[in-house]
Parts: C-alpha cells; sequence; structure tokens
C-alpha cells in the first residue's frame, strides 16, 4: 500500500499543533497516523510533503525541514471554510529520485482519482514531473501552469529542476496538451528557449505583463490541471530567500493572488510548491500561499465542468475569415469562456470551453484575434 511510503509528523510538531488556540487551522485538520488510508470522501484536501531537493542539487536531504511551513500555515486562523483537510505527512527521499517521483506519482494518483486535492510542499520544481505522471491512469491531456521566473526546458541542463519541462514535452506517453508560464524573466532564460515555447504554441507572460494586470492570469489558471509554484518567482525582498537571492519577482500580495486564482478554479486538481530553502521567511510566506489557496477552493463557484448553457449569456462575435466566435458569461460569478473547434476521434468535429476574459471578447468585437484562442486552436489540430 502506497500510504506505507508515508512518514507522520512529529511527535514535536504535534504537541506543537495542540498548543495553538481552538480557533486556528491546526485544529481544523485531521492528521494521518496510520498506514492505511480508505475514507477518501472524509476529505477533499490533502496536504503532502516531499523531503527531496536532489533535483536541485542539494545532496543534504535533511534540508527540506517542511515542519517550519506547517508550524506557521497551522498557526494561522482559517475562513470561514466549510472545507474537510487532511495532512498525510512527508514522503521520504527515495533511494533516488526516480524513486521519488514514482511515490509521489502513485499517490497524486491515487487522490486524484477519488476527489481528493492533493497540495504538496516540496524540495525542486522537478518534483512536478512526478505529480505530471499521476495523471497518466487517469486517461485525459493535461494543461500545467507553471509560476516561475525560468521556463525549465533548458538545452543541456544539469539539474533536473532546470530542464523537467522538456521530460514533460518530450517523453511517451505525452499528456501534456497546454503549458503556460507566468512570471518568467527574460535574462533567465535563452532565447531559443522562449522560441521552442512560442513555436509550440504554448503561453509565457513575462513578469512585468502579469504584475501590471494580475488579472490576465486569472483565465489561464482557471483552465489548469495543475500549478506548479516556484518559490523562486517571488522578489528576494519579500521571499526572505537571500541564498539564491533574486531582485526582482511578484511580491507577497502578487503570489498570494494567484494562489487564490489557482485554488478558485474549478479544474485545478493539484497545486505544489516548490524550491523552499529551509528559512523561517520563506515558510511565513509559503504558509500564506497555502492559505489563500485553501480560501480559494472553499469558493469554488462549480462552473466546470461546463454543463449548463442555459445559465450563461451567449455572444456571438463574427470574425472576418473565421468562423463566428462563440463567448459565455457566467451570470453567477462573472467569469467568461470562448469556444474553440477540435478535431475528434476519426475526424469527427466538436468544440471545447476555454476559459477567457472580457477583454478578449472585446478584442473580438473589434475584429481582433485573441491570441490565446488562436494558440488553442493551433494546438488542438496538432
Amino acid at each position: 500500500m502506497i500510504y506505507e511510503l508515508l512518514t507522520p509528523l512529529s511527535d514535536e510538531l504535534v504537541d506543537f499543533i495542540d498548543g495553538v488556540p481552538a480557533q486556528a487551522l491546526g485544529k481544523k485538520v485531521t492528521f494521518f497516523r496510520e498506514k492505511e488510508f480508505y475514507d477518501y470522501s472524509k476529505y477533499q484536501i490533502a496536504i503532502i510533503g516531499v523531503q527531496d531537493n536532489r533535483g536541485a542539487g542539494v545532496d543534504d536531504l535533511e534540508v527540506v525541514d517542511i515542519g517550519k511551513i506547517r508550524k506557521s500555515l497551522y498557526a494561522l486562523y482559517p475562513g470561514n471554510w466549510d472545507l474537510r483537510i487532511i495532512d498525510l505527512g512527508d514522503i521520504l527521499a527515495g533511494d533516488t529520485i526516480e524513486d521519488t517521483y514514482f511515490a509521489l506519482k502513485c499517490l497524486t494518483s491515487d487522490l486524484i482519482k477519488h476527489n481528493v486535492l492533493p497540495i504538496v510542499i516540496g524540495g525542486g520544481q522537478d518534483l512536478t514531473y512526478g505529480i505530471y505522471r499521476g495523471y497518466n491512469e487517469l486517461h485525459q491531456l493535461v494543461n500545467l501552469v507553471s509560476i516561475d521566473a525560468k521556463l525549465d526546458i533548458a538545452k543541456g541542463a544539469s539539474l533536473p529542476v532546470e530542464s523537467f519541462l522538456s521530460r514533460i514535452v518530450l517523453e511517451e506517453p505525452v499528456n501534456l496538451f497546454n503549458f503556460a508560464n507566468l512570471g518568467y524573466q527574460t535574462f533567465y532564460n535563452a532565447q531559443e528557449e522562449i522560441d521552442l515555447i512560442e513555436n509550440l504554441y504554448f503561453e509565457a507572460y513575462r513578469l512585468g505583463e502579469v504584475s501590471s494586470n494580475i488579472r490576465i492570469a486569472e483565465p489561464v489558471l482557471r483552465d489548469a490541471d495543475i500549478v506548479s509554484l516556484d518559490l523562486g518567482s517571488v522578489k528576494s525582498g519579500d521571499s526572505g530567500n537571500h541564498r539564491q537571492f533574486n531582485p526582482n519577482g511578484f511580491d507577497g500580495k502578487e503570489i498570494c493572488s494567484l494562489s487564490r486564482y489557482a485554488g478558485l478554479s474549478d479544474r485545478v486538481s493539484c497545486f505544489g510548491v516548490f524550491n523552499y530553502n529551509n528559512t523561517r521567511n520563506e515558510a511565513l510566506l509559503i504558509a500564506q500561499i497555502l492559505w489563500y489557496f485553501i480560501e480559494g477552493v472553499n469558493y469554488r463557484a462549480g462552473e466546470y465542468p461546463f454543463e449548463k448553457k442555459e445559465s450563461y449569456f451567449k455572444y456571438i462575435v463574427p470574425i472576418e475569415g473565421y468562423d463566428d466566435l462563440v463567448f459565455y458569461k457566467s451570470d453567477v460569478s462573472g467569469r467568461w469562456w470562448v469556444e474553440i473547434p477540435v478535431v475528434e476521434f476519426e475526424n469527427n468535429k466538436g468544440v471545447s470551453l476555454m476559459p477567457c476574459n472580457e477583454e478578449e471578447y472585446i478584442m473580438a468585437t473589434k475584429q481582433e484575434m485573441p491570441e490565446r484562442w488562436w494558440k488553442a486552436l493551433k494546438r488542438s489540430l496538432l
């Protein structure tokens, strides 16, 4: 049984949680202490630590002290939430990094199949590969969003944390439909890597582009299955990471806003925070990132999958040279979607719905083709 691979929280950490106020989050969470786990129906969210940083080139496996994050998180007060959360403890580093990927793959796959959303707190962001492989048995195409200053598709990189996306894109079976990066910084990425993202019709948004209008990230995150957050995307002045100093990046408010958008997405089924360097300041920030994600999950509107079109306003926009663009606006949340033509099995044509925003609808009324729509159409034809 895979749950035998988990290490429960230490007695010292349990004692700390016992001492937090009765209204604190730590008193609202169940802590897994057994070797088996069967009753999935009791929980909606599972928190998992992964104590393996080898993909980031760190040999000292003890560096991933997730206990600091848990202390910071469980001392916070929850909002008016109606969520059932279990902390499953930690996956210890395997004999090899591939063993750790495999354990994470099996665990996340099992939870997602039973409608439990895993929150993974880890070492290197290359652990995203293990999560991605957990979708193999779900028989679906996967949309991955990475919040990161780097694209992690570096050719010939020596560390898995710098090239895990290459493995996801190239290795069979390929389940990836779309990849989107939020917050890349051009000077950290070779131009050929940026060009490759463009040639694959993936999406990449520069830090300044997102910071100047944080709302452009909402439909991108609403369309994600996996959201992988690299703490290196936050500027060191806000994260407290001065070991790998980064003068530019998202500030604390922005990264928490992105986390909340991810939580609000009805589609996101796994959320991970990675590249934590074991500092108290980072632990505090991660705790707040997780708090905002959980709050977002609590306020999900239940609009995915998109089933009852009667509950939406429909807008048809004629575009010269193309079929009409069909937009939908929710009368509950005010969020927008647009139809994308797709080729299904045996060349049967159909449509899927892609999250968008009102600005893209306004662009279409001005005969300007939304770039995300165009890229999604190209990907569907590949």
